[in-house]
């Protein structure tokens, strides 16, 4: 057969049913062979969103997703989302067209090293020479993208050998068990934590699997022992939880951090030192049980005395079936902590000025999804808002990224959500600046159908920049912005666009465009004026008098 055509069927026999991208010239045997096959192509309208698109499916479903460019400034397009998959632990597979390695007439028109390029954002990166060589170069990927740590992976088929012609046979896609923890891992952990007399419970970014989510409820059901999170390990529990007593987004100073600090130990689930730290270490402090299925990266702040490194669910399973409740642990602190979290999330929840608060405007997108609806978070101030203030109820249904923060992933990380779950309520949720480095990708979701609500959170300002611009004592320069008519911008693409002129309005029109179907945008403007008084005095000044 031809070699695009076993491409493409080494990637069915991995399951993978869409591919998100822009061909170009020198991908167009590899188009006519997904044409032919059972995978859907989504047809974007910027490589870098494709990207997202793809990462975002491997963060949902933890198998690989894939996107596809062709070579030179296609390609490059791709670097920014090859980042965010790379760092955020999300396995996906860029596939990038080239020109002809044979026998090339054209020189070096468009010929960047893509290779090479991709060499520091990517577990894997091959340029394929041989048709025969395909099937062992895709199932290469597969396994070290989809293996933990995730991450991505780059192939580049030059055209002439997609045209080519093979007998070459698939690899099968084969089950591999991943190690559990040792036995002495296991009782030494089991040890420090029963000796605590504060001990705390940290779920990070990697606990988001539903093996983990289910063992890591057996732990903390059987055990009692208070639970905190990291941004991105929002929804492993379910944070209406009573144990739960809140979210490390701020770097110090908040309620949360008067918990951690008051901690003997810290059970240490899943957390990633890609992200910002949810605590600092110190030479002679808090004892760290570090359970995850790699090895700790150690760093100035992190560096855990105790280590239990393999399969987490299995290890919180081996956890629990060893520990034995203690007399001497003491969590009083930490529920009179959590009572003061609760307290200040729920203060401006119904706050009725306009433009909107950020509480209010949290409350009520809470008010308006369900259980399992799905926010996709952009980066800006409001993120902080959400972290914080925002509920979630089971995993993986806020999607933010606290690993490269990139602005412009908000809208496409929806618009997979969609299309993985489509039976169930997604909203992007966009600043201004952010909402239009993808904001093209309206016509994307219109073209295919999709039911999705954009909510843009303007503020007519790059707001956590401004915002950090004055914390800093600097003159206030170059951060403004200008925007379009976005009711206007959004009937461009055809979908329906709104804009909310009293707080209270806000609500039911989120009702109204989840009943109506259809991509609905909706411009909320946001009142950030309070953001320094509560996101930095105040929760500083009242979290020391605990």
């Amino acid at each position: 057969m031809k070699a695009s055509d076993l491409f493409v069927k080494a990637l069915e026999a991995e399951g993978v049913a869409h591919i998100f991208g822009i061909p170009g010239e020198e991908n167009l045997d590899f188009l006519e062979s997904i044409r032919k096959s059972s995978i859907k192509l989504v047809l974007t309208r910027h490589e870098q969103a494709a990207g997202f698109m793809a990462a975002t499916y491997g963060r949902l479903t933890g198998r690989a997703g894939v996107c596809m460019s062709t070579l030179g400034p296609g390609a490059t397009n791709l670097v920014t989302a090859a980042a965010y998959a790379q760092l955020g632990a999300m396995p996906m597979l860029m596939i990038t067209g080239q020109k002809p390695v044979k026998s090339s007439k054209q020189g070096q028109f468009q010929i960047v090293d893509v290779v090479d390029m991709m060499r520091s954002l990517t577990k894997y990166t091959f340029q394929i020479v041989g048709a025969d060589n395909i099937p062992a170069h895709v199932r290469e990927s597969f396994r070290l993208m989809e293996r933990e740590r995730p991450g991505a992976a780059h192939l580049e088929l030059p055209e002439d050998v997609a045209a080519e012609e093979t007998t070459a046979a698939l690899i099968p896609r084969t089950f591999v068990r991943r190690p559990v923890a040792e036995e002495k891992a296991i009782a030494r952990a089991v040890e420090t934590i029963e000796n605590a007399k504060h001990p705390l419970l940290l779920v990070g970014a990697a606990a988001n699997r539903k093996t983990t989510s289910k063992m890591l409820r057996r732990f903390i059901d059987k055990t009692g022992i208070p639970f905190f999170t990291t941004q991105m390990g929002k929804g492993v529990i379910d944070e209406r939880d009573p144990l739960h007593i809140g979210n490390a987004t701020l770097s110090d100073g908040d309620f949360v951090h008067r918990a951690i600090d008051h901690a003997d130990v810290i059970i240490n689930v899943g957390h990633d030192v890609v992200e910002k730290p949810p605590f600092f270490m110190h030479p002679g402090g808090v004892t760290v049980v570090h359970v995850n299925f790699l090895s700790a990266s150690v760093d100035p702040v992190y560096f855990p005395q105790v280590s239990a490194v393999g399969d987490i669910a299995n290890t919180i399973w081996q956890l629990s079936e060893r520990i034995h409740v203690q007399e001497n642990w003491d969590f009083s602190y930490f529920m009179k902590v959590r009572e003061y979290v609760e307290e200040h999330t729920q203060e401006g929840a119904d706050d009725p000025r306009f433009p909107i608060y950020p509480q209010r405007l949290v409350a009520d997108v809470r008010r308006a999804m369900p259980s399992d609806g799905i926010i996709a978070l952009d980066n800006g101030v409001y993120k902080i808002w959400f972290a914080r203030n925002y509920k979630a109820y089971e995993p993986n249904t806020v999607l933010l990224d606290n690993a490269l923060a990139t602005m412009g992933a908000g809208l496409p990380s929806a618009m997979v959500a969609q299309v993985v779950h489509p039976e169930r309520r997604v909203m992007a949720i966009c600043g201004d600046g952010g909402f239009m480095m993808n904001s093209q990708e309206l016509e994307t979701a219109v073209r295919y159908g999709m039911d999705l609500v954009v909510m843009i959170i303007r503020d007519d300002a790059y707001g956590m920049i401004k915002w950090k611009q004055a914390q800093m004592g600097f003159e206030c320069f170059g951060l403004d912005l200008k925007n379009p008519d976005f009711v206007k911008y959004a009937e461009a693409y055809g979908a329906h666009g709104h804009r909310i002129e009293r707080t209270e309005d806000l609500l039911p029109l989120l009702e109204d465009c989840y009943l109506g179907k259809g991509v609905h945008v909706v411009d909320v403007p946001v009142d950030y004026s309070d953001n320094d008084r509560i996101l930095n005095h105040e929760i500083k000044e009242r979290s020391s008098k605990i």
